[in-house]
């Protein structure tokens, strides 16, 4: 009968236990306990009077295991497939941002002509303004001449304008 002093852990190694289980252990049968000067627990104990035999892995602790791991399974079959529909919503996401950044370019194209078809509109309507206050105004051959020569100008103006229009 020799009393030892063992730290948990000197105490599990002897045992063949954790040294969470040699403390769990002392706990229970009571060993007398102090503390060592770099703040260890001590404890003192006669291991010919200790009968302990470890524990094998008990069938409730493999059956835990055994829902741990099919559990694991569902959660990483549901990783996958999650990871799988987030791909297809980035895909849409790529082709949809696509398709924006076209409709953009097309609708600023789209002003940009709108906006020179309303100043050649301005233009013609002034042109066709100075031509009515002319008509309106002087009857005289000499004036007439210049009329014709503004009529021409218009209607060459005119079809630019629809020929611009018809290729754009």
């Amino acid at each position: 009968m020799s009393v030892e002093i063992l730290t948990y852990g000197a105490l599990g190694a002897r045992l063949n236990i954790s040294p969470v289980a040699a403390r769990s252990l002392a706990r229970r049968l009571r060993l007398p306990r102090s503390l060592s000067d770099d703040g260890k627990a001590l404890v003192s104990v006669d291991l010919a009077e200790i009968r302990h035999t470890p524990q094998p892995l008990g069938r409730r602790q493999a059956d835990d295991v055994a829902q741990w791991a099919a559990k694991v399974a569902v959660l990483e079959t549901e990783i996958a497939q999650l990871e799988a529909r987030a791909a297809g919503h980035r895909a849409d996401f790529e082709h949809e941002r696509g398709r924006a950044d076209r409709l953009m370019a097309e609708l600023l194209q789209a002003r940009a002509e709108s906006t020179a078809a309303r100043e050649a509109a301005a233009r013609l309507e002034g042109e066709v303004a100075v031509l009515r206050t002319a008509v309106r105004t002087g009857g005289s051959n000499e004036n007439h001449g210049h009329s014709a020569r503004r009529v021409g100008h218009l209607a060459a103006s005119l079809v630019e304008s629809d020929r611009k229009a018809a290729s754009g």
